[in-house]
């Protein structure tokens, strides 16, 4: 039987912590947007570049723990190059997960998976759930006609 916090901390989860995606600063910026998870500490900042409809660049700048680097780093490993509609099944994929679905993720997203072991650890979901909340916020700003900053992202807004 292997210990919890092994699974939790998957090589999967270091390796993004340790070099974590989309850290390179974008020069044309479509959307941005805050989060912050006050039970934990960590703060988000999610900017995105656009190109017809399409994510074409991502830049996260996450200070927090090791699930909240590692899940923001996904974020934007996983986010460019898709379709505004796939941006939002690939969240609501992450959320369904790490609320406790069973359905699979689809295999194109597998290192996703990881972060299934945060369930856990119910205090440490809103961390790994952070990224992405703040990127649906602004994709949603920006389908609105908003892609500038709004409001800061709170986990403490999940339900």
């Amino acid at each position: 039987m292997s210990n919890p916090l092994d699974e939790l901390y998957r090589e999967i989860i270091l390796d993004h912590y340790r070099a974590p995606r989309g850290k390179q600063p974008i020069s044309k910026v479509d959307i941005t947007s805050d989060g912050q998870n006050p039970s934990c500490g960590d703060e988000i900042a999610v900017q995105v570049t656009m190109d017809d409809g399409t994510v074409k660049d991502v830049h996260v700048d996450c200070k927090g723990c090791a699930i909240s680097v590692a899940s923001g780093s996904m974020l934007a490993e996983y986010t460019k190059g898709k379709s505004l509609e796939e941006v939002k099944k690939i969240v609501g994929a992450v959320k369904s997960m790490l609320k406790g679905d069973e359905s699979e993720i689809p295999a194109e997203l597998a290192d996703l998976d990881a972060l299934k072991g945060v369930r856990k650890f119910p205090v440490r979901i809103k961390c790994a759930l952070l990224a992405w909340m703040t990127l649906i916020e602004g994709l949603k700003n920006y389908e609105n006609g908003k892609g500038g900053h709004q409001k800061t992202v709170s986990t403490e807004d999940e339900e």
